[in-house]
């Protein structure tokens, strides 16, 4: 079962530049929580200083009743154990194999024996559609199955948080249609609190119970799905259809008098009527047995009007049938050409130089915060 987060006045800086401030919200037990915004408003930020990575100027994290803010480096470090990431290029050691990539976790913070880590092992490398591939280097398979394979090591210390940083960046719609299913499937199984940042309007729209949106070193809203996306906020409006019209300009804030009047020019287009549909919610693939919080979804999903707007359903955004039907079965995706950096992989359970110093883009097991905060 996943855990809540309560953050409440949280502020990060870097010397004098202001990275957000005063953010609070709470990420409720079990959902899944999606945070957009611009390129350089601090969402990957963020999720680092959620697990503890960075410390904030000010404010609190709590976590099951603790404030990781508060705590000393050998506390946080059990809280870590809490989490699972989910990095943007799936931080696997290049001259491991997936087995002991995914294996590596078990192996550093656990004392199982080998065959309780084959066991659990085998059993997330199936979860991620990858059962087969143990032997296989990074280098020589596909972006899409390094980053089911980062998944998969995500998942081995059985986290209740799990955060994930642009799951989708690097990979074309197809493949990111199938990473969307996997993560609303692995939802409904392992029942864990889940937070994406992402730039992917179709997987916001689609995926998450919550939306958040980071503009001008500030949290513009954070609430349910339905209400950021019928919310008449201008950012939230421009950022979610895409458009050029709006606060959010190419490098920097527009000037206010400009805004006022790109958004006069869209209600005389459209008639004060700009599209603010409710795009269908994803749900589980119909294999995967539904806990009550999703049985409660789709039945309210049921509910609603099966069209939401011409061109704007989830059809229209990722190729699918609406309410959660799966996606026609794809071709295996290619494996990569052996790249000239591919090395042999080492023996089972020990430690290659390229790991002996991993940086922070390798680090697996990280946990942090609980608690309480308001939701917009």
């Amino acid at each position: 079962m996943g855990v809540e987060i309560c953050v409440e006045g949280l502020t990060k800086s870097f010397g004098h530049q202001v990275i957000w401030q005063d953010v609070s919200l709470t990420l409720p037990a079990g959902e899944i929580s999606v945070m957009l915004g611009p390129s350089g408003t601090g969402k990957s930020v963020f999720l680092k200083t959620l697990v503890g990575l960075l410390k904030p100027d000010r404010g609190s994290i709590v976590i099951a009743g603790r404030d990781i803010t508060r705590l000393r480096e050998h506390e946080l470090y059990e809280v870590r154990k809490l989490f699972g990431v989910l990095f943007q290029d799936g931080a696997l050691f290049g001259s491991m194999n997936l087995y002991d990539n995914i294996a590596f976790p078990l192996r550093e913070h656990t004392r199982k024996t080998e065959s309780e880590v084959r066991r659990i092992v085998l059993e997330k490398m199936d979860m991620v559609g990858l059962l087969g591939a143990e032997e296989k280097l990074p280098g020589e398979i596909s972006g899409g199955m390094r980053k089911r394979a980062g998944l998969a090591r995500a998942l081995v210390l059985d986290p209740e948080i799990i955060l994930f940083d642009e799951p989708d960046s690097g990979l074309d719609p197809v493949r990111v249609a199938y990473l969307n299913q996997l993560i609303v499937d692995l939802n409904a199984q392992i029942d864990a609190t889940f937070l994406i940042v992402t730039h992917d309007i179709a997987s916001a729209r689609q995926v998450p119970d919550n939306i958040g949106l980071l503009f001008r070193r500030e949290l513009v809203m954070f609430g349910p799905r339905e209400k950021l996306l019928t919310s008449d906020e201008p950012v939230v409006r421009q950022f979610l259809n895409g458009r050029m019209q709006g606060p959010i300009g190419m490098a920097e804030e527009k000037d206010a008098a400009q805004v006022a009047q790109e958004l006069a020019e869209i209600d005389r287009s459209t008639g004060g009527d700009a599209v603010r549909d409710m795009t269908p919610r994803l749900l589980p693939s119909p294999e995967i047995t539904r806990p009550p919080r999703w049985e409660a979804i789709a039945g309210r999903e049921a509910e609603r009007p099966a069209e939401r707007g011409t061109g704007h359903g989830a059809a229209a955004h990722s190729g699918r049938e609406p309410h959660g039907g799966p996606p026609p079965k794809a071709e295996p995706e290619p494996e990569a050409e052996p790249g000239p950096e591919t090395r042999p992989a080492p023996e089972p359970g020990t430690l290659p130089k390229t790991a002996a110093h991993p940086g922070p883009e390798t680090e697996t097991g990280t946990g942090a915060g609980s608690g309480r905060g308001a939701r917009a």
